[in-house]
Order: structure tokens, then sequence, then C-alpha cells
């Protein structure tokens, strides 16, 4: 019998079927998936494998789990696709960011409509001219979440990248050019901030046909740095995860209205 459930589980997030639910909080860094499961009824650790911890609890009744993905869109796309395997089909991305946008504060939160493909693992999924966009109805509600707590929110595009230093240091690099080019390019065009993870989820989630959103955490905005404006570094994700909680109250209660 275990060698059976052990088949069953899922090669890297190491869970099985019933063991998360529909609705998934998904950050990068493990150690925050405590302090998340913490906003959730009877919560236990189902698994703690490689970069991938899940916790399972409840909210407002209703079987909710927080799975970490790591840093970047390979094990993001990993856990998405084994999460779904496992019945979830409801996701939002809490993180970090780093501002682009001028009006990007630190300790503002960033809620994406969609995201830059700037990386490598969406071109696996789908060719390049498809777009990596949030679903409306989750973005819906992280907005009315981020209104309901007050917060300092922007909505609209952000940037996915692979190389973090790539970001924070391109004039280092072979292909500095490229780099530099490219980040005036998405300024230019109105974006609003820079993360890694969310153009795969976007681009995995239309193919498997579930729902993603994300919201970020602003640490601080390099760009106002340039500029010379005040450059404030919060690193209190509690600001983001809030919204997230009360975002996945508000779609719980929309899917049960809905039935």
């Amino acid at each position: 019998m275990n060698s059976l459930k052990e088949i069953e589980r899922q090669h890297h997030i190491n869970v099985a079927k019933g063991e998360v639910g529909k609705y998934v909080i998904m950050p990068g860094d493990p150690k925050r998936c405590e302090k998340i499961a913490s906003y959730f009824d009877n919560a236990e650790l189902v698994a703690d494998s490689r970069e991938f911890v899940t916790y399972t609890g409840y909210l407002d009744g209703e079987k909710v789990s927080v799975t970490s993905t790591g840093i970047g869109g390979p094990s993001a796309s990993i856990a998405l696709e084994e999460l779904v395997k496992c019945g979830a089909d409801t996701f939002i991305r809490v993180g970090t960011c780093g501002g682009m946008d001028l009006n990007v504060k630190g300790g503002d939160v960033v809620i994406a409509t969609g995201s830059i493909r700037m990386e490598g693992t969406t071109r696996e999924y789908a060719p390049i001219e498809f777009p990596a966009v949030a679903n409306l109805e989750v973005t819906n509600a992280l907005v009315q979440a981020s209104k309901k707590l007050n917060r300092s929110y922007h909505v609209g595009v952000v940037q996915s990248k692979d190389s973090f230093y790539g970001q924070h240091s391109p004039e280092s690099k072979p292909v500095s050019y490229d780099l530099i080019n490219k980040w005036n390019a998405w300024i230019n065009c109105g974006c609003l901030a820079s993360e890694m993870e969310s153009a795969a989820l976007f681009i995995v989630g239309s193919y498997l046909r579930v729902r993603t959103g994300a919201i970020f955490l602003t640490v601080a905005n390099q760009e106002r740095e340039k500029a010379g404006l005040e450059n404030t570094k919060v690193y209190d994700t509690e600001l983001a995860i809030e919204v997230a909680i009360e975002a996945i109250r508000d779609i719980i209660k929309s899917d049960r209205d809905n039935k």
C-alpha cells in the first residue's frame, strides 16, 4: 500500500491527489510557507521536497494550500503542472519585485495583469507571440483586496527575467547592449516592475486552463535611485500575503455563489 501511494505522488513536489486544495498560494521562498499557512485553519505540513514546501489547511471551510516554487520559471512551471495533477485549479503567486516605473515605491504592492516573457521557460510551452496574461477574475479579486486592506497598489505589466544579476549589473554582462536597451524599452512602454516567475505561471496556466494571478511586494526601485528620488527598501512580505489571503476568500465566495 505504501509503495502504491509513493508511486501516485508527484515526482518533484511529493504531493498526491487529495492532499491539496483547489486554491493554492505560491511564494518563491520555502521559508514563507509556514507564515502563509498560519492564516489557514488547521494547517498541516504535507510535503517538503527540494524547493517545494506544501502546507494544506482551510479558509472559510474550503481546503486551501501553499506551495513554494523556488526561484525562476523552470521550478514554478513544475510546481504548477504537478499541483494541477493533484486537483488544484486556482493559483496566486505571492513574491517580491523591483520597481521600474518611478511611481512604484518600496512597500507598494504590484498586481500583474500580464508579464513580459524575458525568460526561457515559456518558449517551451507557447510561441513568443502568445501573451502571458493573468486571469481576470483573480486579478480583480487582488485589486479589491488591496482596496479593502488599504494597500498602496499598482496594476499593470511586469517583466519576468531569468537573470537577477542581468537586471542589477547589466553593464557587466557580455550582452549588456541587449539587456540595457530592452530594459529601457520596457520602462518606456509602462512596465511597472521586474520579477522572475509570473510569465511561466501565466503561460502554463493558459495552457492547462487554470486560473492564475500574481501580486508582489516592491522591495525597492533602482530607477528611483538613479533619478535621485527617495528609494525606501521594504522587506515585509506580509503586506502582499494578506492581500492574497483576502483575494482567495473573495474567490471562494464567488465560486460558491456561482454554483
